[in-house]
């Protein structure tokens, strides 16, 4: 096999193999067969809600199983039409299975990505929570990039989003928000930008011209539905009203709308100034607060299956996770896979998804990764 064939040809295998490896094959095959055989029992829909659930299921790993069984096969007729076109000197048809073997390993790569977003809330809605680090204007601008980051993203993807909390920065940029993400898979997409970010840069706001430093964190929760129960304690709670500040709106610092809610036993803040009623605002936020608390536990219990649980610091909401860097030059490296962009005026734009993709199959992999950061 040609060297561009075999580059093509490795990575649709390991695609294929991350995919088994998530989806646990020799499991998935034996589950698959015993779901066929419920949905084949006739009793099934005499509870509509577990037969909704089983034929759910089995349509996920239907998909699934099938999907990396066609890509085998078109990839073994592929290596055949090009062995066959070598065979006989043929390069129009060595080049056409070359191109076939290229447009499977995008598709490979897609279909990997999708296969890894199996977890108990990967398809639902999600919160993306800024908050901008120490430092004043220069964290609070960092934050506001942030925010515009993860907005952008979200519409490359089509996603639909709301703001449902933004606090304005004295001087420039954002002290938090938080964004409200819609669409399929959207948890599941971002889960994995959970973290603190750095940003290197020559600070537009120094007139020495000097290189800064700045940290923003971010935290991603699923919005979470209401066959999912949360059991939340009122005198744990302290909840506090205020007047909404944002980019403006006929609602913004009339009256106190806006909703704080502090959740005492675990620290858990979570705030609401989308809407002009403080009733819906406070409705919004408790459910923010339910998909926070939901999501801890998500965390904790994966933590302590893998061995590795503890505490988040409140500085940090977990660890650094990657470095943006702007001066003296351009490079964007996450710290957890080591995946690099040379264009972080991309990546700032919204092009994120290489290091999602990265961070989903390690999840997967888990493979520990010694990164050193960028200075």
């Amino acid at each position: 096999m040609r060297a561009e064939g075999q580059a093509h040809i490795d990575r649709i295998d390991a695609a294929l193999a991350l995919v088994r490896q998530s989806l646990d094959w020799e499991r998935a095959l034996r589950r698959l067969d015993e779901l066929d055989a419920r949905v084949q029992d006739p009793t099934l829909w005499d509870n509509p809600k577990e037969a909704q659930a089983i034929t759910q299921e089995q349509k996920r790993l239907e998909s699934a199983i099938n999907t990396v069984r066609e890509i085998e096969s078109e990839k073994n007729d592929a290596v055949e039409f090009v062995e066959l076109g070598d065979a006989e000197g043929d390069d129009d048809v060595v080049n056409e299975g070359l191109a076939s073997l290229e447009k499977l390993a995008i598709r490979a790569d897609a279909d990997k990505v999708q296969a890894l977003l199996s977890g108990e809330a990967d398809g639902n809605d999600t919160y993306i929570e800024i908050h901008a680090g120490a430092g004043g204007t220069e964290s609070q601008d960092w934050a506001e990039m942030l925010f515009r980051m993860y907005s952008r993203w979200a519409e490359r993807r089509g996603f639909k989003i709301e703001t449902v909390e933004y606090q304005a920065g004295e001087q420039a940029g954002i002290k938090s928000a938080t964004i409200l993400v819609k669409g399929e898979n959207a948890y599941g997409y971002a889960k994995t930008e959970s973290g603190v970010h750095r940003l290197v840069r020559i600070s537009p706001y120094d007139s020495s011209a000097r290189r800064h430093t700045s940290f923003s964190s971010v935290w991603v929760y699923p919005v979470i539905d209401d066959d999912i129960e949360i059991e939340i304690n009122e005198s744990d709670l302290k909840i506090d009203t205020y007047r909404a500040s944002g980019a403006g709106g006929q609602h913004v610092n009339t009256t106190d709308s806006a909703v704080r809610i502090t959740h005492q036993p675990t620290g858990i803040v979570v705030a609401s100034q989308n809407d002009r009623s403080q009733h819906k605002n406070r409705a919004t936020a408790m459910n923010m607060l339910k998909a926070r608390l939901f999501e801890r536990e998500m965390a904790e219990r994966e933590a302590v299956a893998s061995g590795e649980y503890a505490e988040k610091t409140e500085i940090g909401w977990g660890h650094q996770i990657r470095s943006y860097v702007l001066q003296p030059y351009q490079l964007v490296k996450d710290l957890r896979t080591g995946e690099t962009s040379t264009a972080p005026g991309d990546v700032l734009d919204g092009e994120i998804d290489l290091f999602i993709s990265a961070a989903l199959a390690q999840r997967v992999t888990g493979e520990a990764v010694e990164i050193e950061d960028v200075e």
